[in-house]
């Protein structure tokens, strides 16, 4: 079957920018006020753009960074991850840390070295757009056990499934909040937990 169209009439028509934007008049779009939403418009794309393509960063808090650095770079095999681009600026660190006076924060010499700057730490690509930040700041647990302390149930999720994957041996305490336990090579046992909001 053969249907017949005749393109020389489509063809001597063209088109302009008021064919597609019948109802609106070309004056107003290209007037101060248009010219101001069209590039209002196009920051909010671009903006939307940049906070879609961030990456989701898990923070963990850990008591030893270097136990740290042979169980997620050794043992689960974690590759190291770029600092975002969001991170350079302390964007974290401003959220509500702005109303803290310093004179509520302690005299103890131990607690202003564990403060960390946003760039400070380990990095870790924990999934496509999901990174880890590993940071200092978790105490000691009992029998001198290294802690690691999390406040997000999927991040620990994550870190088990990579744990069972690599074969280590590992106790979970307790699902809810998610608790367990995770022996190295050398026989030390850290505990993995997640600390309730």
């Amino acid at each position: 079957m053969v249907i017949a169209v005749n393109g020389t009439s489509f063809l001597h028509h063209p088109f302009t920018l008021a064919s597609f934007l019948p109802s609106l008049p070309l004056d107003s779009l290209f007037s101060t006020q248009g010219i101001m939403v069209m590039l209002l418009a196009a920051y909010a794309g671009a903006m939307w753009m940049f906070l879609t393509s961030a990456p989701k960063v898990y923070t963990v808090m850990v008591s030893d960074l270097e136990i740290a650095r042979q169980l997620y770079e050794g043992l689960l095999d974690l590759p190291a991850a770029e600092v975002p681009l969001h991170y350079y600026y302390n964007y974290e660190q401003t959220i509500g840390a702005t109303g803290v006076d310093p004179l509520y924060m302690g005299a103890s010499p131990s607690y202003s070295s564990r403060m960390t700057s946003g760039s400070d730490g380990l990095w870790y690509q924990l999934k496509k757009n999901t990174q880890l930040h590993i940071i200092t700041g978790a105490s000691i647990g009992t029998k001198n056990q290294q802690r690691h302390v999390c406040f997000d149930h999927d991040c620990l999720e994550m870190i088990l499934l990579r744990v069972e994957t690599r074969g280590l041996k590992f106790k979970i305490r307790s699902r809810k909040p998610l608790n367990f336990l995770v022996k190295d090579y050398e026989g030390r046992v850290i505990e993995m937990a997640e600390v309730a909001n």
